[in-house]
């Protein structure tokens, strides 16, 4: 192929595969935390990204899928980290999850691409069931699966719950007073109930 030769749409060369899926996923995350998940089309993120629709097809499918991806990809930090907290013993289980994962909201640092993703799943309910079912599957089910309870699933999703829903109320909505609570209280006061969620008979 010539230097003047234009290059054909479509999948891109192996050596560049990387970078652009990398790219999608960026401005994915970006489309959806400032237009929401509805608003947000597989056209404006290709367009976002600099490429044509049919790579973000390619690389992730529908809308929903490249939404998936963006919140492993926002998650990654954390969810990489926890599986030492989520493997050790169950007893304390729900004191180091809690922890761990409201530790990682109450980092600037981490908190900002959670929150972009967060913004869209509480407006649109598919937006939410990807968001749970992330979380759940992820972390928390691997913990309840552990204790040979019946409905590990259930209680998986219990758990996140309380956690996402603590996360939402403190970070997004920033009801008061959990707004300004010292971490470690609201820690004392989540991780029973989180426990007895993926533990207690």
């Amino acid at each position: 192929m010539s230097e003047t030769t234009p290059r054909r749409r479509g999948r891109p060369p192996r050596t560049e595969s990387g970078d652009t899926r990398d790219r999608i996923l960026g401005a994915a995350r970006e489309e959806f935390s400032v237009r929401g998940y509805e608003k947000t089309s597989v056209r404006g993120i290709a367009k976002a990204a600099g490429v044509d629709s049919a790579l973000v097809h390619h690389y992730f499918g529908t809308k929903e899928q490249v939404f998936e991806a963006a919140v492993e990809v926002a998650f990654a930090p954390a969810l990489n980290s926890s599986g030492e907290v989520a493997e050790g013993p169950v007893d304390g289980v729900g004191e180091r999850l809690t922890r761990f994962l409201l530790g990682v909201w109450d980092d600037p640092t981490t908190r900002a691409p959670l929150l972009a993703i967060l913004r869209s799943a509480v407006n649109n309910e598919t937006a939410a069931a990807v968001f749970r079912r992330l979380v759940a599957s992820q972390l928390l089910r691997r913990v309840a699966a552990r204790s040979d309870l019946p409905d590990a699933e259930l209680r998986a999703e219990l758990a996140a719950a309380q956690i996402v829903g603590t996360a939402m109320m403190r970070y997004v909505i920033k009801l008061e007073p959990l707004a300004s609570a010292d971490l470690e209280q609201i820690v004392a006061r989540v991780a029973p109930v989180v426990q007895a969620h993926l533990t207690q008979p």
